[in-house]
């Protein structure tokens, strides 16, 4: 009998599409080693075109799966996702702040296409409840701005963001400059120290679900020991080679490849 990997526990919405919400997660998860474990706090009915609709779980649905898992099996990260609602924002927040595990927060907003997946009324939950129990906070530019009110079009401005969502209490932040021109560029800092983490920018618009796959990333190489810095580098590479390996699905915007080091045709830059 073999001994269990590290356990990681994502807490996100369901998208039926296959390419984010929690199939990336546990695509992400398995393809880094560790054993996947998901607490769904919303279905959504999605596909290369956007979002047709989504349903929220009810609270207590959701404090019944965290529970179920958190108790018996344990989890050595906790990765969050999609949440809507004021309530579940709220409940979530208490159910982390009471597990021992280190917790990667992705703030999502909006979707790919531009759906939005938060609430107005949940921003300032997310803000004061969310940001303060995370390891890692992973927002992109649209989240900052929605977060914070700093609007960032250089990467000059990518500390003052970092300081932002600093202030609402995360440990670290790390700022997705993936929306600006240039090489694809993030700011990784816990308000003393900075990584800088650059990738090429790469012409393939075939890149649903990246935030989920990255913080996923983050939080598989969080259980496995990394520390901070080691672990989201070690994420932005892999995600780096699944937007290389990201492949046309259905008639919009496919999916990276969580599975590209499994079939040996790309390699992150």
């Amino acid at each position: 009998m073999s001994a269990a990997p590290p356990r990681v526990l994502t807490v996100a919405g369901s998208d039926s599409g296959g390419g984010a919400g929690i199939q990336a997660d546990l695509k992400t998860m398995l393809a880094l080693g560790v054993h996947g474990m998901s607490v769904l706090t919303a279905v959504t009915a999605q596909n290369s075109l956007g979002v047709q609709g989504a349903w929220e779980l009810p609270v207590e649905a959701v404090r019944a799966q965290y529970r179920s898992v958190v108790d018996d099996i344990g989890v050595q990260a906790v990765k969050t996702g999609m949440l809507s609602s004021p309530e579940l924002v709220e409940t979530v927040a208490e159910l982390i702040a009471g597990t021992d595990a280190p917790v990667v927060v992705d703030p999502v907003g909006v979707s790919k296409h531009g759906d939005p997946l938060l609430a107005a009324s949940a921003v300032e939950s997310v803000r004061t409840k969310l940001l303060p129990v995370a390891t890692v906070a992973t927002p992109n530019l649209d989240e900052v701005a929605q977060l914070t009110g700093v609007q960032v079009t250089s990467e000059d401005q990518l500390r003052d963001a970092a300081s932002a969502v600093l202030a609402y209490g995360p440990a670290w932040v790390l700022i997705k400059g993936g929306h600006l021109s240039g090489e694809a560029v993030d700011l990784l800092t816990d308000g003393s120290e900075e990584h800088w983490l650059r990738a090429p920018r790469l012409d393939n618009r075939h890149t649903h679900g990246t935030g989920c796959t990255l913080a996923s990333a983050i939080a598989s190489q969080l259980a496995k020991g990394d520390a901070v810095p080691q672990a989201v580098t070690a994420a932005k590479q892999y995600v780096t080679g699944a937007i290389a390996a990201g492949f046309a699905l259905g008639t919009g915007i496919g999916p990276v490849d969580h599975g590209w080091r499994f079939r040996g045709t790309h390699t992150a830059g």
